[in-house]
């Protein structure tokens, strides 16, 4: 069973920066991919970025160029610098670890962009 834990949401204005991390804990394969999504009010859960334990990285266009995600293997942490924040990005970010066919999803995090 895995067990993650996000941190680092919060308020800031548009143009602001924010960064979130996870630490996973519990039985984790080492092949694996780590990352967020977020979910906005009365909308699905779409995928932020992703990276895989090789270093892969895949990042929703609505973010590039703005959010640099990054991991520490041995910590099995991931974490999602965001810069530049605009009020789209507004919503829940979720934690997430893929492997072996299942995922495993953290509580999430609370990020509000103000105008």
């Amino acid at each position: 069973q895995v067990h993650l834990v996000e941190s680092g949401g919060g308020l800031v204005q548009a143009g602001g920066s924010l960064r979130l991390s996870c630490a996973a804990s519990g039985s984790i394969f080492r092949i694996n991919s780590m990352g967020w999504y977020r979910q906005a009010p009365g909308k699905q859960r779409d995928l932020v970025a992703l990276i895989t334990s090789y270093g892969s990285t895949n990042y929703a266009d609505s973010v590039k160029g703005r959010f640099t995600i990054s991991r520490d293997n041995a910590k099995n942490t991931v974490s999602l610098q965001m810069n530049s924040l605009k009020p789209e990005d507004t919503g829940v970010y979720f934690c997430v670890l893929k492997t072996l066919g299942r995922a495993d999803w953290g509580q999430g995090t609370q990020v509000t962009v103000s105008s």
